[in-house]
C-alpha cells in the first residue's frame, strides 16, 4: 500500500482554511496552521496537524479566543509582558519572537514574557525566526493547568512536561535545540494508547512509584518520569523548576491561580551577537563548536555524530521536495472536522 503524501503548500491552504471556517482571525489562523505544519515538516509529527482537531474542539468550546490582541503588562523596552487573554499560542508565540529580535536589535537583548495563553505546539518551530537574522534565542513554555510529571522523589503529578528550546547561529546553519523537563511528552503517550502500543523503555511511573513502559499508567495516577529517571530525575526536576519560574512566574499569573481549561505560559529570549563579542567572532565559536561536534569520532554502532536540527532540517527539505507523508491517522481525525466546516481534504499524491 502506498503511503499517502501531500504537497506543502496545499496542506498549508488546507490547515489555514480549517481554522478561519473555525473562526479564528485570518492571521491567527495562518500563524496555527503555519507552525502546526511547520512541525510536521521538522518530524514533529506529535506536534504537527495531530493537534488540529484538539485545537479546533477548543475554539468550538470556546477554550482558545478566536479574535483580539494580548494585554501588554509591562514594557520597558528590552523586557516585555503580555497577557495572552488565551489566544491562539502559535500566533502569541511567533509575535513575541518577532517583537524580541527587533528589540535585540535595539537594545543587544530581550526578553517577551507571555501569560495566559493556549497551546503554543512545538517550540523548535519558532527558532529560525530569530536564527534566520543571526540572533541567538532560547523559549521556555509550561501549562499551569496541566500536571503530568512529580517532583523527583514524589509520587504525585505537580507540573508539565516544560520543554526548552535554543537556536543557536553557525556560518553552515543554525542548531536547533528542543528538550524538555521529562523523557517524554503527554501527546506521545496519548498516541501509544490509541494505537495499542507500549514505549521502549520504562520512562512512565506508575501511581505506586514502579517504573513502567505502558502509557495508560496515565489513565490510574501515573506520572511522566523526568529527564534522569529515578536515578538522575533531579536533573529533569531541576529543568522543570526554572522552567515554571521563568514562564509562570515572571508572567504572575500560573498554578497558584489554578487556572481551568488549556493555559500555556512562554518565555522567549533573544541575543543579538552584536552588542556582545561581535557577530563574526560569535560564528567563529559556534562554527568551532559544531565543527568539532560533527568530526568527533563516533562510538561503535553511530554512523556519526550529528547537531541537534540536522535531521530536521533534512526531513523538511525532503517533504517539500517530495510531500509530506503524515503521520497514521492524523488525516482521519481532520476528515470530520472539514466535513463540518465545509472545507476540502487536500490531495493525496
Amino acid at each position: 500500500m502506498t503511503t499517502p503524501r501531500y504537497d506543502a503548500d496545499e496542506l498549508l491552504a488546507f490547515a489555514r482554511s480549517l481554522f478561519s471556517a473555525a473562526g479564528l482571525e485570518a492571521d491567527k489562523a495562518a500563524a496555527v496552521a503555519t507552525y502546526l505544519l511547520e512541525a510536521d515538516l521538522m518530524g514533529h509529527s506529535t506536534h504537527g496537524l495531530a493537534l488540529a482537531g484538539w485545537y479546533l474542539q477548543s475554539i468550538a468550546d470556546g477554550v482558545m479566543t478566536k479574535a483580539g490582541s494580548f494585554d501588554v503588562v509591562s514594557d520597558r523596552g528590552p523586557s516585555v509582558c503580555w497577557n495572552g487573554n488565551r489566544l491562539p499560542g502559535a500566533w502569541l508565540t511567533c509575535e513575541a519572537v518577532k517583537l524580541a529580535v527587533d528589540r535585540a536589535g535595539r537594545f543587544g537583548t530581550a526578553t517577551v514574557v507571555i501569560g495566559n495563553s493556549h497551546h503554543i505546539g512545538a517550540l523548535a518551530t519558532y527558532l529560525p525566526i530569530a536564527t534566520g537574522k543571526g540572533m541567538l534565542v532560547s523559549i521556555a513554555s509550561s501549562s499551569p493547568s496541566g500536571a503530568q510529571v512529580a517532583p523527583f522523589g514524589g509520587l504525585k503529578g505537580l507540573y508539565t512536561p516544560d520543554p526548552v528550546a535554543h537556536g543557536i547561529p553557525t556560518p553552515d546553519g543554525p542548531i536547533l535545540i528542543d528538550i524538555s523537563a521529562s523523557i517524554t511528552t503527554v501527546n506521545m503517550a496519548q498516541r501509544l494508547i490509541r494505537e495499542g502500543r507500549q514505549y521502549d523503555a520504562e520512562w512512565l511511573m506508575d501511581a505506586d512509584g514502579n517504573p513502567s513502559r505502558d502509557p495508560r499508567v496515565l489513565e490510574a495516577g501515573g506520572t511522566l518520569l523526568p529527564t534522569g529517571g529515578l536515578d538522575h530525575g533531579q536533573k529533569g526536576y531541576g529543568m522543570a523548576l526554572i522552567a515554571e519560574a521563568l514562564t509562570q512566574g515572571l508572567a504572575g499569573y500560573g498554578r497558584a491561580d489554578a487556572p481551568k481549561g488549556t493555559n500555556a505560559a512562554v518565555t522567549v529570549q533573544v541575543w543579538d551577537p552584536e552588542a556582545f563579542g561581535g557577530r563574526e567572532a560569535f560564528l567563529r565559536q559556534t562554527g568551532w563548536l559544531a565543527d568539532a561536534c560533527r568530526a568527533n569520532p563516533p562510538r561503535p554502532g553511530v554512523n556519526r555524530v550529528r547537531l541537534p536540527g540536522e535531521a530536521a532540517t533534512a526531513r523538511k527539505r525532503a517533504a517539500i521536495e517530495t510531500g509530506v507523508v503524515l503521520h497514521a491517522g492524523i488525516m482521519d481525525s481532520l476528515a470530520p472536522h472539514a466535513e463540518r466546516l465545509g472545507i476540502a481534504l487536500p490531495r493525496q499524491s
